[in-house]
């Protein structure tokens, strides 16, 4: 069985570095371009269009004034490892002997508004970018036109036995 889980708005970068075999992700190319476009903003763009505090929009202003790539594990952790929310907390990865993380990399992909479809180790940084976002981009109005079919054809790229179910827990 494939899951697709939400990425988690609450998120802990402050752990030291790990020594995994990280992977980037798939889909790093495009999260570029929104990179760049999430730049551009000021922190009341943020807060008007992600209807957020001022100071969390402080926050992920700084947040992707800070973001660069390449991605390595000085600059970004795993996301199974850094996202924080209910499921995570639940999913203990930090718990996750080196055979549980292989596991989970051929079995579980988060589906984020910045990055794409993301495998457990792939790489992140700190972000705010949920995908019911109206952020206008180079590719539409809004993170469904900009993602497109990219993420279903990311996942049908993937070396999936097409008879193992796909259970979306994704909201």
């Amino acid at each position: 069985m494939l899951t697709i889980l939400s990425p988690a708005k609450a998120m802990d970068f402050s752990a030291p570095p790990i020594s995994l075999a990280v992977t980037q992700p798939t889909l790093v190319d495009d999260a570029a371009l929104l990179m760049r476009t999430c730049k551009a903003l000021e922190a009341k763009d943020l807060e008007k269009l992600m209807k957020l505090s001022d100071s969390l929009a402080q926050l992920n202003h700084a947040r992707f004034q800070d973001m660069r790539l390449p991605l390595t594990p000085d600059n970004a952790k795993p996301c199974v490892l850094a996202f924080k929310g209910d499921v995570y907390k639940g999913l203990d990865a930090a718990s996750f002997k080196p055979e549980d993380l292989t596991w989970a990399q051929e079995r579980l992909r988060i589906l984020s508004g910045l990055y794409g479809l993301l495998r457990p180790l792939d790489l992140i940084q700190p972000y705010r970018l949920e995908m019911g976002t109206k952020l206008a981009n180079e590719r539409g109005a809004n993170l469904y036109e900009f993602w497109g079919d990219r993420l279903a054809n990311s996942l049908n790229n993937e070396d999936i036995d097409p008879e193992v179910p796909v259970l979306n827990l994704a909201s």
